[in-house]
């Protein structure tokens, strides 16, 4: 999941196709128009020989507001290597306090850095 996240952050198509099972991997994949990606939580996980379940959210900065994308995926694991099967993704806004650590990741307080971009 990380290294897949981490794809998304560094327009990796290429390792983003190859890492989604074939069976229900899009044609085209395009990451045109994705946002600025910050952060990965992993909230849950859950795996057994040949299956896995990952629950995470990603923050990130889209013009001038906070997000995130909240996801249940489900992975195969397939000759040793695992597969990005399908997932329930839930978006929404993300509205950090003035007193909460900045989502950027700059280790000050969101008051003092990113609210006044």
């Amino acid at each position: 999941m990380r290294s897949r996240y981490t794809a998304f952050v560094t327009g990796d198509v290429a390792y983003l196709t190859q890492t989604w099972h074939p069976d229900t991997r899009p044609e085209n994949l395009s990451l045109e128009g994705s946002p600025e990606w910050t952060s990965l939580t992993i909230l849950s996980s859950d795996e057994t020989q040949a299956t896995g379940k990952v629950h995470f959210r990603a923050l990130y900065r889209e013009q001038d507001q906070w997000g995130y994308l909240e996801e249940h995926s489900d992975f195969v694991k397939e000759d040793g290597r695992w597969y990005y099967l399908y997932g329930e993704p839930k978006q929404g806004i993300f509205k950090p306090g003035r007193n909460d650590p900045c989502p950027c990741g700059s280790g000050k307080k969101f008051k003092t850095c990113c609210i006044n971009w």
